[in-house]
C-alpha cells in the first residue's frame, strides 16, 4: 500500500513552522522543506529558516543546501525529496513537506517528471540581463504568449523560474509545460492548508518583517555581499534581499526599505491565494484557531488509519 505523506502549506508567515514542528513531534515525524529560498546558505533571516532550536526539536531537510551562487532547480528538489521521503518512510518516520513554494508542492504532489536540461550559461545570462533591464514582468508576459500553461504555475517575480523555462523553449525547441510529463507518485496524500484573515495575515507579516530587522538583516546582507556573492543573483532577488541591498546602494533609505519589503510581502501573499485556490484537495484551517493543534491531529489520525491495512 502507498505510504503515508503529510503536506502542510499555506501563505507566508500564517504559521506553517509552529503547526509542523508540533505535528511532527506528535507524529514522530521529519520536516522536508518546500521552499525555494531556504535552499540557501546564508540566507536566514529574510526566508524565516527554522531556528537552530527547532532543527533540534524536530530534524528538518532540504535547508542550506547550496550557496547563493549555485544552482538548485526543480529537478534537484524532486529527486532529493522523493529520496528524503522514502527513507522517512524506511526509517518508521512519517514525512511532513511543508512550505509555501506552490511549484516544488505541485510538482512533487502531481508527480511531475521534469527533464534535465542542461544549462546554457550564455542563454541564461542573456535572459538576466534582460530580467535586470526590462524587469521580471516583461519576460513573464513573453512566457505567457509563448507557454501559458507554465506560467500559470510560475510567480511574475520569480525571475529564476521564468528564465528557467524560457531557456528550456529557446534550448530544445520543446514548451517547458510540454517536457514535464506526470505519473502518480507513490503515496497517500493529505494536504492541509493553513489561512487567515487577510488583514490579520498582512499585520503578522509586517511585524515579522520588524523583527527581522531587529534580527540583524542589514547586517545578513552586507555580509554576503562581503563575501562576494552578487546582488544580481536569482538567491538575492528574493524579498527582503533586493530591499535591503538597494538600501545599502543609498537609491532609498531604510524605512522605505522596509515598506518596499511590505509591499511586496503583501503581493506575494495574494499569489499564493491565487495558486491554493486552485487546488480542491486542501483540507483548510485557521491558524487563529486556538484549538489548532487538535483540529489538524482530527484530519491526521484518520487519514493514517485508513492507510493501515486492514
Amino acid at each position: 500500500m502507498d505510504q503515508p505523506l503529510i503536506v502542510l502549506t499555506g501563505p507566508t508567515a500564517v504559521g506553517k513552522t509552529a503547526l509542523a514542528l508540533d505535528l511532527a513531534t506528535h507524529y514522530n515525524g521529519e520536516i522536508i522543506c518546500a521552499d525555494s529560498r531556504t535552499i540557501y546558505q546564508g540566507l536566514d533571516i529574510a526566508t524565516a529558516k527554522p531556528s537552530t532550536a527547532e532543527r533540534q526539536r524536530v530534524p528538518h531537510y532540504l535547508l542550506d543546501e547550496v550557496k547563493p551562487d549555485e544552482e538548485f532547480n526543480l529537478p534537484d528538489f524532486l529527486e532529493k525529496a522523493q529520496a528524503l521521503i522514502d527513507s522517512g518512510h524506511a526509517n518508521g518516520k512519517l514525512p511532513f513537506l511543508v512550505g509555501g513554494t506552490v511549484l516544488y508542492l505541485n510538482a512533487l504532489v502531481g508527480g511531475w517528471q521534469v527533464p534535465r536540461v542542461a544549462p546554457s550559461r550564455e542563454l541564461r545570462d542573456q535572459l538576466e540581463r534582460d530580467a535586470l533591464e526590462r524587469g521580471p514582468e516583461a519576460l513573464y508576459a513573453e512566457l505567457q504568449k509563448l507557454d501559458p500553461a507554465a506560467a500559470e504555475h510560475i510567480s511574475p517575480q520569480n525571475t529564476r523560474r521564468i528564465v528557467r523555462a524560457l531557456e528550456v523553449y529557446q534550448t530544445t525547441g520543446q514548451l517547458f509545460s510540454e517536457a514535464q510529463g506526470k505519473q502518480a507518485p507513490p503515496y497517500r496524500i493529505l494536504k492541509i492548508g493553513l489561512t487567515l484573515e487577510r488583514e490579520a495575515l498582512y499585520r503578522r507579516a509586517d511585524e515579522r518583517i520588524d523583527k527581522m530587522f531587529e534580527a540583524g538583516l542589514v547586517r545578513e546582507v552586507e555580509d554576503l555581499l562581503a563575501a562576494g556573492y552578487s546582488p544580481a543573483l536569482p538567491a538575492m532577488s528574493s524579498v527582503g534581499y533586493q530591499q535591503v541591498i538597494m538600501y545599502l546602494k543609498g537609491e532609498i533609505s531604510l524605512v522605505e526599505a522596509k515598506d518596499r519589503m511590505r509591499f511586496a510581502t503583501h503581493r506575494y501573499i495574494r499569489h499564493q491565494y491565487t495558486w491554493f485556490r486552485r487546488d480542491p484537495d486542501l483540507k483548510w484551517l485557521d491558524a487563529a484557531s486556538p484549538a489548532l493543534f487538535e483540529e489538524a491531529v482530527k484530519l491526521v489520525d484518520p487519514f493514517l488509519t485508513a492507510a493501515v491495512p486492514a
